[in-house]
């Protein structure tokens, strides 16, 4: 079986072709076969542009196609950047200018008020058109500083315990992040509906 991520994001890619390889489901960019397809992500949770970014790979090219919509909630900023995450201080912001806004943001606040988690809401659409949704959470906090050399996005500014994601090899990574406890919900999923 094939799978059409609809991400242009080379990391989720990789975390993507991870955890379905041991189900025998190969995975292809939506670059690959959409190339120029651009979904505006009109939600207003993590839910709704999971869906919006499955729907229409899935709607141009009648295959099952996955989308993930992920982002850094930060308690002490009411849950910000939340589904805005990648246009956080502008999407032609590179993610070292962003994680240094988000860290002066939060300026000398105790680790104690500087909790936060990761969110990833995972969305599957079959060809036949059935609908797999899972979401996964991890808990952690903001660094003063960013550390790690590892991962993507803010990871290098989320803690969990004293390193940041930036800091995990992939293995430890997909083992207590957001994405990776919903990629295995939806394997487990996926190995009912495959049946």
């Amino acid at each position: 079986m094939q799978v059409i991520v609809a991400t242009g994001n080379k990391g989720k890619l990789c975390e993507f072709e991870r955890i379905f390889a041991p189900l025998g489901i190969s995975v292809v960019a939506q670059g690959e076969v959409c190339p120029g397809l651009q979904v505006e992500e009109t939600g207003t949770t993590f839910a709704e542009n999971a869906f919006l970014k499955a729907q229409a790979v899935h709607e141009r090219t009648g295959k099952a196609a996955v989308a993930d919509d992920s982002g850094l909630c930060v308690d002490a900023l009411d849950g910000r950047p939340g589904v805005y995450s990648a246009r956080y201080g502008g999407e032609e912001m590179p993610y070292p200018e962003k994680m240094e806004k988000l860290v002066e943001e939060l300026g000398c606040l105790p680790v104690d008020y500087r909790t936060a988690k990761f969110v990833a809401h995972i969305c599957f659409i079959d060809a036949d058109g059935t609908r797999i949704d899972v979401e996964g959470v991890c808990p952690g906090y903001i660094g003063a500083e960013p550390k790690g050399e590892n991962g993507f996005g803010f990871d290098p500014i989320f803690m969990v315990g004293d390193r940041s994601f930036a800091e995990l090899s992939d293995s430890e990574k997909d083992r207590i992040s957001h994405r990776g406890k919903a990629l295995r919900e939806l394997a487990e999923r996926l190995k009912e509906h495959l049946k």
